[in-house]
């Protein structure tokens, strides 16, 4: 005989008793709103905000960019002497370097890609250790605990990871550090982006995310990179402030970076900012642009060059005149020309050099490959 089933009905409409209660409405974790850029790149010079910049500082960052440009024309052009392999020029960029540089302590980190050469030498790298790396002769060219600047990264946007593991490890050992770390707007588009930021805000890692939107990952724009209103609006994403700034006023890129180190240093965790710019040589020596960028574009940039406006506000405060400008170019032309002395001296290179600074302590196989390298040496020297 069929049982009857237990199952209680109920009338329609009515709520099971079984039922769990529905949670209460959702609520964001974090505010959005305090986290979302201005809708337009913050600019000072120009306007009534320039009147609280310190004439000093206007004055430094002047000369720290008028010697980046004498950098970057020098270096371009010891790569048509065959002295650089290669060079990823910056012109048009020097305020985002110069400012990034301008904006840390000695005792902070600078993590560079290998566009950002400038922002090492205006925090006080040699210029010809700068350029090692891109000559070929060494892997890195200078002691980066030294100087406290990271080793140029050619990959794209690895060096984000390793400035948010300096920072994290800086902050539980209770060093009051501040790791700045720049990148390409290509770089964007790599996963160690998206990683170093998720890492940096969940652990509140106290470093500064610097993108310089120069226009191009190479050949590819912005706008086939990403749909986002702005690069600086991907903070949000992961729960950090993020910035919007002219990336061609010194001044306001300087002013934007140092709130944002000084709140990493406080506390306050990391900072997403995107300076707007543009690339007015080709992404190398050996790129050639104009295949994909019209000539009329580059123009437009060049009205808005970061040393005429800079210099143009100067002049009409009264803070630089003629001597000024002769003293600067000067200063700039004579390390130029000791970086062109330098550069055009054959490196002494010694071949063992190959198993240095690879491990602390070297392993089986690398004393066995060096073993191996001295006897051939020994070999050719006597033959």
């Amino acid at each position: 005989m069929q049982q009857r089933s237990s199952t209680v009905q109920e009338p329609p409409g009515a709520v099971p008793a079984h039922r769990p209660t529905p949670p209460p409405a959702w609520q964001p974790r974090t505010d959005p709103a305090p986290l979302l850029p201005d809708a337009e790149p913050l600019r000072v010079l120009g306007t009534d905000a320039v009147a609280d910049a310190d004439p000093a500082l206007l004055l430094r960052l002047y000369t720290e960019l008028i010697r980046g440009r004498r950098y970057n024309t020098q270096a371009t052009a010891l790569t048509k002497q065959g002295r650089l392999a290669v060079y990823p020029s910056t012109h048009g960029q020097e305020a985002c370097e110069v400012a990034a540089a301008l904006a840390l302590e000695e005792r902070d980190w600078l993590f560079p890609s290998y566009r950002d050469t400038l922002a090492a030498v205006a925090r006080g790298l040699d210029p010809v250790q700068a350029l090692t790396l891109l000559r070929g002769d060494w892997h890195t060219g200078y002691d980066p605990h030294e100087h406290r600047i990271a080793p140029l990264s050619t990959p794209l946007a690895t060096q984000l990871p390793h400035a948010v593991g300096l920072a994290h490890a800086a902050r539980l050992k209770g060093d009051d550090v501040v790791a700045l770390a720049m990148v390409g707007d290509g770089g964007t588009s790599e996963g160690d982006f998206h990683e170093a930021l998720n890492f940096a805000a969940v652990w509140q890692a106290p470093v500064v995310f610097l993108v310089q939107n120069n226009g191009f990952a190479i050949s590819v724009p912005l706008a086939k990179q990403t749909a986002a209103p702005s690069l600086a609006h991907k903070a949000v994403g992961y729960g950090m402030p993020g910035r919007l700034v002219d990336g061609n006023d010194a001044i306001a890129v300087h002013q934007v970076l140092s709130e944002a180190v000084a709140r990493a240093r406080r506390g306050g965790g990391p900072t997403l900012v995107e300076a707007v710019t543009y690339r007015i040589d080709a992404h190398t020596n050996a790129d050639d642009a104009t295949r994909y960028r019209a000539s009329a574009e580059v123009e437009t940039w060049r009205a808005h060059d970061p040393i005429l406006i800079l210099e143009r506000e100067l002049t009409e405060r009264g803070l630089l005149d003629e001597d000024g400008r002769r003293e600067a170019a000067e200063a700039a032309e004579t390390m130029a020309a000791e970086l062109r002395e330098r550069m055009n001296a054959d490196p002494v290179l010694n071949p063992m050099d190959l198993f240095s600074h690879v491990y602390a302590e070297q392993t089986t196989q690398l004393r066995e490959q060096a073993a191996q390298l001295r006897a051939e040496l020994e070999a050719e020297g006597e033959a």
